[in-house]
């Protein structure tokens, strides 16, 4: 039915542009030439130019890799880091004599196992892109073939189709609007996939086109489109039209860009201009930023580290081999006589000691080989995809009310959600819910509505009021129990009986309440969409405070229920009958707003013939134009605007005015005239006539709606700041506004001093007036600068008892805050700031406040937004947090990591974060501990051989060690590993001040860990050497050979490095159990099967277990012996730490051992570790009553005598 109606709408009739008025100015000259060079041939397939011409498909690839891309690509993705590099280069050559082993294969298949496994991540990866490929690719539109309209997939379309697409579906590419459902061809879009913002866009035609709507009408349509070649930018575009032999020009109000959506209109036609990748959406999609956590970077010197370190050793070997191979033949005399230095080969000659030696070098290099961890970076990849697999399906994490759960877009930052210093958040649906809802307004001068704000809420506590007199656990049990409290209508939660159910007509002002709601109802653009089934009326409106109140008006009597091309229709209450009754509005004019006017109008005539022009605007322009007469409740209005503004709401006057029909004709006559100028000055000549009927206006009063605080948010900032985390906002909103959201998220307090750095001061303003604009600006940084000074003096007097300061600063003095002269100066105040909030902060200066505090303090930076004013943001910081609400998924789509709702903030970081820190951290350590271990027994035994190169242990068993029996419990670690509970993370916050302190992995814990794997090498060969060298080993009193030590030394390293790994475990679970465990089992399983095989395959470790190792005691002893001596040392320092020095999980672990989590005492004392005083959220906010009461009783105490 409201389709049906739509039709025949002409809205052109009401809003300030006519049907296809666009002028030729003088971009369109460059139609032709460099840029601009694209010919578009319309509903002409056939035609022989448009055959030559090949523009490309509507196919668009997001995967990084194709089929034929795949292996090169993968390939050299893989062998770009270093240390794969150097594993190839030693699997080639184990190919040449220069080996150290018997078969090459056993050092080629760790390399590749590494490698195909990490290849096989990559296709899983791609392989989820080309399934949202081919979903995109395979959606349906319609497209004119012969005589009608067939559907066709998305991918298949051609520059130059002609296609249908209906309501609340998207554009398949970029397209120039031909007609549409509405007879003046014009069409709502919604753009949040591209900008992020939800108001409605306005599109039309050109009138040339604009009758084509039946889709018969297009079997003879031909036109030929020249215009601009494809490029990125969203807001501009240039081109003609030639129509029957006449050109017309096309501007941007004709464009329909790929990924909007039609809204509030039944259908269009469209020409397809840009296809695929050539479209303004894909030209606009970057790469996002390559990202890598601290840890990751950290890691990456550690491999040097050890690379330096293998050079070291083995050229060190090198020169005493070369030194011992130079003393093998002396006067014909040989001191190793079983080489037989008299009849070698090159690499062992005497006489050529220095070739020997640097092939030598080649070899060790490649037997040291093992210091560097070949499987670390494939199992961290692993790790940390299941990391991510647990946050992406953490039911705490999830938001019912979208059905959305957390989404963790990129693995490579889950440990650096653990070392979190500052984040940078947005305001508004970031932390309000970007959701309006009328709840107050002034009528008359009196103030309706008994709702009460979060912010309001703030300003008791504020204020000392006697109702926010609570406890601090009554008080969170109330905010979370109203915030849970949804109003019944969406975007109405208005509580007054004097108002409600039509008791509005016993008020003294009835009649100025009537005309209050009345204006709501018809001073607007929505279009109401009647269900046939129920009959109730929902809207589609520009923004969601539009929709606000038109609903208001509704709810409170006054319904808004059809509008026709002339005509707007309500169900007014009628004070006399007591019933609805229909009334009718002849809508002549619409004045829209403007970000310029502030302000919007509507004339109309209602039943009486009375003229009416009803104006909503924001008071700093709608003051002005009252009349004399029509300021009779001015100043009661201004008092209660003023507190609207202080509880954080958003603010608009309503007046009216009655027009005479003489200058209504003369005003009409005028702003037709000028919305049929072609020019390009036309939007400013209609501003001014309308500024010249909006005049001498009659207050009504003042309407009030709040964007909600997001339930949970005060909750979450509090633990974030006990965590020792810095919180920022950065918003579009006025100081005010923002002022006022710091005080409901307890980012501001009473008594926390106020640091404003602000460009409205009198002294600015005075200087903006001056002509010379250069000289002002200089003035007004300087004036800035004098101010950030005053500030940085001001903190610098403080101390340590002093209350926190709090910085507030506007985008105007942000931008000269921010100049190179001065970010210094700025982030020094900043920094030492409890909170601080950048108000109207343009995109571009939030991404460079992030930029600023990430590269100076060289602190872990998180941003987190939702609409696409926040890419810039996310993209700049450490990690990007989108928030997944109603602007769209442009920030999301830039994120690293998406969530629902700001308060699931709060449990990504203190617990996944700190848990991710902590796993990533012990096992990075762990890895290089285990590789140290096993790499310097080989450096040990080559010592004891006289460097000759010859490896301790069998082929296959060095290979093996980094992929089966060592990998999966260090995996294991890295995936389950808890040092607390979720709830215990959750209720002591310092906890994370580990990950931001990097406790964990400093270079002091790093060295310890190596400084463990060289004593434990050193343990493990001299051990085993001492113990088994000379003693007979078999029955027939055999002594050890090659075959034995290595294998008892591998055997005393597997189980030393897994022990060790056991004792490090906070949290064991079941597969943890058979990952340790069993990897020590199948080393004795291994060592049976490869020993029961043919000699020529498994060479030195023919029979070696079951006819030498087992028989022996001595082989279970030393294995035994080895084991606790390795034990012994960290046993002993993680005993005397925990004894003297222990750490924040080791307390908690006391306390919680002994039942005492939920004492007060304990739990203080605990607390009072944390090393950063917290100075926001509720607790400081407490803190600081409690500290204020005492000191108030004190100086009371004082004064009796």
């Amino acid at each position: 039915m409201a389709g049906r109606r739509k039709k025949k709408h002409n809205f052109s009739r009401i809003h300030a542009f006519t049907c296809g008025k666009a002028s030729f100015n003088g971009e369109h000259s460059l139609i032709g030439g460099p840029g601009f060079s694209r010919i578009v041939y319309c509903n002409d397939p056939e035609r022989a130019e448009a055959s030559l011409i090949n523009y490309g498909d509507n196919y668009v690839r997001t995967t990084k890799y194709t089929l034929v891309s795949f292996l090169p690509k993968s390939l050299f993705e893989q062998f770009r880091r270093v240390a794969n590099f150097f594993f190839l280069l030693c699997a080639i050559l184990a190919f040449f004599p220069v080996s150290p082993w018997d078969s090459p294969f056993s050092s080629v298949f760790p390399l590749a196992f590494v490698v195909a496994l990490t290849m096989a991540k990559e296709i899983i990866e791609d392989w989820r892109r080309k399934k949202q490929d081919i979903e995109i690719n395979n959606r349906k539109v319609k497209v004119h073939r012969g005589g009608g309209f067939d559907s066709t997939k998305w991918k298949d379309l051609k520059v130059g189709d002609v296609v249908k697409v209906e309501k609340d579906e998207f554009f398949p590419a970029d397209l120039i609007l031909l007609s549409s459902s509405y007879d003046d061809a014009i069409c709502y879009v919604e753009t949040t996939n591209l900008d992020g913002e939800t108001n409605l866009k306005l599109k039309q035609a050109l009138e040339e086109t604009s009758k084509l709507q039946e889709d018969s009408s297009f079997q003879n349509f031909k036109a030929i489109i020249a215009c601009e070649d494809p490029n990125a930018n969203l807001y501009s575009f240039i081109g003609t039209m030639e129509l029957e032999g006449q050109q017309y020009p096309l501007t941007p109000q004709q464009l329909l860009l790929r990924d909007s959506k039609l809204r509030n209109t039944d259908f269009i036609h469209g020409v397809v201009i840009f296809t695929g990748h050539d479209t303004k959406v894909i030209q606009n999609s970057t790469e996002p930023p390559s990202k890598r956590s601290n840890i990751e970077r950290r890691m990456d010197k550690i491999v040097y580290f050890l690379f330096c370190l293998l050079f070291v050793i083995s050229f060190i070997g090198s020169v005493f081999f070369g030194i011992y191979t130079s003393e093998d033949l002396k006067n014909g005399k040989m001191t190793r006589w079983y080489l037989r230095p008299d009849e070698t080969t090159i690499f062992y000659d005497p006489k050529r000691a220095a070739i020997a030696a640097m092939l030598h070098f080649l070899t060790v290099l490649m037997l040291y080989g093992y210091l560097i961890p070949i499987s670390l970076y494939v199992s961290i990849e692993i790790v940390k995809v299941l990391q991510s697999f647990f946050i992406n399906r953490d039911v705490h994490m999830y938001y019912e009310e979208t059905d959305k759960p957390a989404h963790a877009r990129t693995s490579n930052l889950n440990e650096e959600l653990g070392q979190v210093d500052t984040i940078l958040s947005d305001k508004t649906g970031t932390l309000t819910c970007n959701s309006m809802e009328f709840i107050k307004c002034s009528i008359a001068g009196v103030a309706y509505g008994q709702g009460v704000t979060e912010v309001e809420r703030a300003l008791a506590r504020r204020k000392g009021s006697p109702i926010e007199q609570v406890s601090i656990e009554e008080e969170d049990d109330s905010v979370a129990d109203v915030s849970e409290v949804k109003p019944t209508v969406k975007g109405f939660n208005f509580v007054d009986e004097r108002i409600t159910n039509g008791n509005w007509v016993n008020e003294p002002h009835a009649k100025v309440i009537k005309s209050f709601f009345r204006l709501l109802a018809l001073c607007h653009t929505a279009i109401p969409e009647v269900d046939e089934e129920t009959g109730q009326v929902s809207y589609e409106a520009e923004s969601p405070d539009e929709a606000a109140f038109v609903i208001a008006a509704r709810e409170l009597g006054f319904e808004f229920f059809e509008r026709t091309q002339t005509t707007i229709l309500l169900h007014e209450f009628d004070p006399l009958s007591g019933r609805k009754v229909e009334r009718s509005y002849k809508l002549l004019n619409v004045l829209e707003f403007s970000s310029a006017r502030k302000r919007m109008s509507v004339i109309v005539r209602d039943e009486d013939g009375n003229l009416l022009l009803l104006c909503k605007g924001a008071d700093s322009v709608m003051f002005e134009r009252l009349s004399k007469n029509g300021r009779e409740f001015e100043e009661k209005t201004r008092e209660h605007i003023n507190e609207y503004a202080d509880a954080g709401l958003r603010t608009l006057i309503l007046a009216y005015r009655e027009l005479d029909e003489e200058e209504y004709d003369q005003f009409n006559k005028e702003f037709t005239e000028a919305k049929n100028i072609v020019s390009a000055d036309r939007e400013q000549i209609v501003e001014e006539i309308a500024e010249q009927i909006e005049k001498d206006l009659i207050l009504l009063g003042a309407t009030a709606v709040e964007d909600k605080l997001q339930n949970g948010v005060p909750e979450c900032i509090d633990k974030l700041a006990q965590a020792g985390i810095k919180l920022w906002v950065l918003t579009g909103d006025k100081m005010e506004t923002a002022i006022n959201i710091g005080f409901a998220c307890s980012l501001l307090r009473q008594g926390m001093k106020q640091i404003i750095i602000s460009s409205e001061t009198p002294e600015i303003k005075s200087l903006e007036k001056l002509e010379d604009k250069s000289a002002a600006a200089e003035a007004i940084k300087a004036s800035v600068l004098h101010q950030i000074q005053e500030g940085k003096a001001s903190l610098s007097s403080s101390d340590e008892n002093s209350e926190a300061f709090a910085l507030i600063i506007d985008g105007k003095s942000l931008t000269y805050a921010l100049a190179d002269d001065a970010k210094d100066l700025f982030l020094e105040l900043a920094v030492g700031c409890a909170s601080v909030i950048c108000c109207r902060s343009s995109p571009k200066q939030k991404a460079l406040v992030t930029r600023l505090v990430k590269t100076k303090t060289g602190s872990t930076t998180l941003a987190i937004g939702d609409g696409a004013n926040d890419v810039g943001m996310l993209q700049e910081a450490d990690i990007g947090i989108g928030i997944s609400g109603v602007e769209g998924m442009q920030a999301v789509m830039s994120s690293d990591i998406a969530i629902a709702q700001f308060r699931f903030l709060e449990r990504l970081l203190l617990v996944h974060g700190h848990w991710c820190y902590r796993r990533i951290s012990s096992m990075v350590c762990y890895f290089f501990y285990k590789n140290v271990t096993f790499g310097f027994t080989l450096f040990f035994y080559e010592m004891y051989a006289s460097f000759s190169g010859q490896p301790a242990y069998n082929d296959w068993f060095l290979s093996l060690y980094n992929v089966l029996f060592t990998s999966l419990p260090v995996i294991a670690l890295g995936v389950f590993d808890q040092d607390v509970s979720a709830e215990l993370c959750l209720k002591f916050p310092l906890l994370y001040q580990e990950g931001v302190q990097n406790v964990l992995f400093s270079w002091t814990r790093i060295l310890s860990w190596q400084f463990n794997g060289m004593l434990s090498a050193t343990l493990i060969f001299f051990f085993c050497i001492n113990a088994l060298e000379n003693q007979a080993f078999r029955k027939g009193g055999e002594v050890v050979g090659i075959e034995i030590l290595g294998a008892a030394m591998y055997t005393c390293v597997v189980w030393v490095v897994n022990c060790q790994l056991a004792l490090s475990i906070n949290y064991f679970t079941f597969i943890q159990h058979i990952f340790i465990w069993g990897s020590i089992m199948f080393w004795y399983i291994f060592l049976l099967a490869y020993g029961a095989m043919d000699p020529t395959i498994s060479t030195t470790a023919y029979q070696v277990f079951i006819e030498a190792c087992a028989p022996a005691p001595s082989y279970w002893l030393v294995t035994l012996l080895v084991l606790v001596a390795c034990l012994i040392p960290y046993f002993a320092c993680a005993s005397i730490k925990m004894r003297f020095f222990p750490s924040y999980n080791q307390m908690i672990h006391w306390i919680s051992n002994d039942g005492q989590v939920h004492d007060p005492e304990y739990c203080s004392v605990v607390r009072s570790r944390s090393i950063r005083h917290t100075t926001v959220g509720f607790t400081a906010r407490f803190e600081a009553s409690k500290r204020f009461d005492e000191e108030k009783s004190e100086s009371m105490s004082m004064s009796i005598p």
